[in-house]
């Protein structure tokens, strides 16, 4: 392992097991459910999506200004504590193509679909069998509690909302 820039043992030992627990991932376990569905992949070494594909029994459809729901052939256990979210691909919502950010929870065993619309003004676009529609994002998820108080800390935005901190 090279060596880590990090002086307290302790902190060093945290920020080893983080990365050996990285280096070994997550499991998650895909039924196939038809002929023509493939698992998610990466498609470069550092990628941090998994590209999902249609699955269409060698057909297509299209995806207009309304909600459509494509089929990816897929189902999924995602293990408890991971939380895998479906994005949109950057290629497809610069042509006005989005995917709608969904969340698949880990007692979810459906068919994994991809909700799809195009922008108003796009051209409706064709969706054909294994075509990359939507990546797949793992990250771990924290326990949480809430608590309810009487005040918040003072911070320099306060309030302030949308658009507080400044123009883009």
């Amino acid at each position: 392992m090279p060596e880590l820039p990090v002086e307290d043992g302790a902190a060093r030992a945290r920020l080893s097991a983080a990365i050996d627990a990285h280096a070994q991932g997550v499991v998650v376990r895909v039924r196939l459910l038809r002929a023509g569905a493939q698992l998610p992949r990466a498609q470069t070494e550092h990628a941090s999506g998994l590209d999902l594909h249609a699955c269409l029994e060698g057909g297509s459809l299209t995806v207009g200004a309304e909600p459509t729901l494509v089929p990816t052939g897929l189902a999924m256990a995602v293990p408890p504590g991971i939380d895998a979210q479906v994005r949109p691909r950057s290629g497809l919502s610069s042509r006005g193509v989005l995917a709608v950010l969904g969340t698949l929870d880990a007692d979810y065993r459906g068919e994994v679909l991809v909700t799809m619309y195009c922008l108003p003004g796009a051209a409706p676009y064709e969706v054909h069998d294994g075509d990359r529609i939507a990546q797949l994002v793992l990250t771990r998820l924290e326990p949480a509690s809430f608590i309810e108080v009487d005040v918040l800390d003072d911070t320099a935005r306060g309030d302030g909302g949308h658009g507080s901190t400044g123009p883009r």
